[in-house]
């Protein structure tokens, strides 16, 4: 087999293997250095590069059993673990996505100990399992986003072989798994690409390091490859690209285009769907608009002013970036129209912001949610709406995500109310770094005017077990799961209403309506979705709101609400939703 690696940064690159003599690559154009070599699986190897005597690991390192700074090893998947052959995937329309962190999800925090809770996504209604990443970091636990070999999966969790099984088992269960991934930048600890080559632009930075340098194609084509391998390899069914604003690309075709047109490609190939799903903070529909129309042809993107509007009308907090979602026009706004801000002043940003979404781009194309992974670890306490909102909002907030009209995603524990917080944890074992990642936490966070003294020191060991989710909140007799299990029962009842109903899988942008007043105490809500109407009283008094004739209770979120209509008239207790419309014939 033929070893090869992009080094143009080498005079002379030498391949290295334990009891053994090291092999001299031969250069070829484009510095690349290729030598003819076998490797079975397991056999760990790496690069010595120039006159230096360190071995580095393969950039394209698929696994690294002593971490990131030692030797690589050889992967080659076994072909008898995959039983999917008939899977034939799960488009992301009409799609219920869980986010879940592998190394906090369980106790043990493996994809093993992940794959044996799947029958619990499956109960829930879940179509697509959204992983934050796994590939290669320094240290034990991390969020994932200090990533340095974007090729591997991380040893604790498993491995290459236990993502594999973690796949196979989704695929069995009818769950797609779609594979967060991070190319807008590289981690602090075990990043040697710039020994190799240009990966990094010099004089570039972004919000967390130096820039990916996207003017280089070999670099471009690092990133579509391991796009392709996720999507290929280990059969995931789509992606999740992080930050894709931090992605600096002045190239005639963007690095997003490149990646969509690949997927779009293997899925041809493979016949199932691929989806490619953006974190965007630009609210610009180009990300989704088809590629004929001048867009990337992304399948969808996350819609952070979704969130935003119904944390601020939930909760009421409106400091930094909430502040412009105070507006009664919010919530009603982000429901008709996708983005609030779509051209409009941004007080956060200082200027105007966003551009409007078509009307023909079908509403689930943005994923939406009131939880995620950062907007709650990037709290000074990782505290979720658990903690502020009582049990009445929580069962609000349940009901706006799963009758909104873009894709809704959940984040792990949030459909039982779960009270451990998500915090921002690390394992750094310099400790220079995780002193400075602390010290950039509490700076910021003193610069929001929060008490640094709440903030949690992330590489505590504490910091990372406080997150763990506690199963024992639904699977003990206690009473005190009670309150979680009613509240896991709504999200049960509200997925499969939303599966029922096609009025609330209905793409059009068109069958949408919102409104909202200020009323005593709070506000109402009236959200339309074609002939089923979501009406949300978080005012102090009884709404006795209008309905049709014809019209029924489907859900209300007040046992005590009667189960129809009377004479077109519906009572909606103070903090409340109820979802009315006709009843199916």
């Amino acid at each position: 087999m033929s070893v090869e690696v992009w080094a143009p940064r080498a005079q002379r690159v030498r391949l290295r293997r334990p009891d053994t003599d090291d092999v001299e690559l031969a250069v070829r154009d484009g510095g690349w250095w290729t030598a003819d070599i076998d490797l079975a699986d397991g056999d760990r190897y790496g690069f010595v590069l120039g006159d230096s005597e360190a071995l580095r690991p393969d950039p394209r390192s698929r696994r690294q059993p002593d971490g990131v700074h030692a030797a690589s090893a050889h992967v080659e998947l076994d072909p008898a673990v995959w039983t999917d052959a008939a899977w034939t995937g799960r488009q992301l329309a009409g799609g219920l996505i869980y986010e879940l962190h592998v190394g906090t999800f369980t106790p043990q925090g493996t994809l093993d100990a992940a794959a044996e809770r799947l029958d619990h996504l499956v109960r829930l209604g879940v179509t697509h399992i959204e992983l934050l990443p796994v590939n290669g970091f320094n240290g034990v636990h991390n969020w994932g986003y200090d990533g340095v070999l974007w090729y591997t999966v991380h040893e604790a969790y498993g491995g290459p072989a236990g993502y594999q099984r973690f796949v196979d088992a989704a695929h069995a269960a009818g769950l797609a798994v779609i594979q967060d991934v991070v190319y807008n930048h590289l981690g602090p600890s075990g990043n040697y690409l710039p020994e190799f080559g240009p990966y990094l632009r010099d004089a570039s930075r972004n919000t967390w390091g130096q820039s990916v340098d996207l003017d280089q194609p070999e670099v471009r084509e690092f990133i579509v490859q391991n796009a392709l391998m996720w999507l290929r390899d280990y059969h995931v069914d789509g992606l999740r690209l992080d930050a894709v604003h931090a992605l600096h690309d002045e190239r005639p075709v963007h690095i997003l285009r490149e990646l969509a047109e690949a997927a779009d490609a293997l899925s041809a190939h493979v016949g199932r769907p691929l989806s490619l799903i953006a974190e965007s903070d630009l609210n610009d529909p180009t990300l989704i608009l088809p590629r004929e129309a001048t867009g990337y042809g992304l399948t969808a993107q996350w819609s952070d002013d979704w969130h935003h509007a119904v944390h601020v009308a939930l909760t009421g907090e409106t400091s930094g970036y909430y502040a412009d979602f105070a507006a009664l026009e919010a919530l009603p706004k982000v429901w008709t129209r996708g983005f609030f801000h779509d051209g409009t002043h941004s007080s956060f940003r200082g200027r105007d912001h966003g551009h409007p979404i078509p009307a023909e781009v079908p509403a689930w194309r943005l994923v939406t949610f009131a939880q995620d992974h950062d907007q709650i670890g990037n709290r000074a306490t990782g505290d979720r709406l658990t903690a502020t909102l009582s049990p009445e909002r929580l069962a609000i907030a349940a009901v706006l995500t799963l009758t909104s009209p873009g894709t809704p995603m959940l984040f792990m524990g949030e459909e039982w109310g779960a009270t451990t917080p998500w915090q921002f944890f690390t394992s750094h074992p310099e400790e220079w770094l995780a002193e400075a990642t602390a010290k950039g936490r509490t700076e910021e966070f003193a610069r929001m005017g929060w008490d640094e003294s709440v903030v949690p020191h992330p590489n505590d060991p504490a910091t990372f077990t406080r997150s763990k989710l506690d199963w024992s909140e639904i699977d003990a007799d206690a009473a005190a799961a009670a309150p979680h299990r009613l509240l896991l029962q709504l999200y049960r009842d509200l997925a499969r209403l939303r599966r029922e109903r096609p009025e609330l899988t209905d793409p059009a942008f068109g069958s949408l309506s919102a409104d909202a007043v200020d009323a005593a105490g709070g506000r109402r809500f009236r959200l339309g979705r074609g002939a089923l109407t979501v009406l949300v009283n978080l005012s102090a008094e009884t709404w006795h709101a209008s309905a049709g004739l014809d019209d029924t209770v489907l859900l209300s979120t007040d046992r005590g609400v009667p189960a129809a209509a009377v004479g077109g008239v519906v009572a909606v207790a103070s903090d409340t939703a109820v979802i009315i419309g006709p009843a199916v014939p």
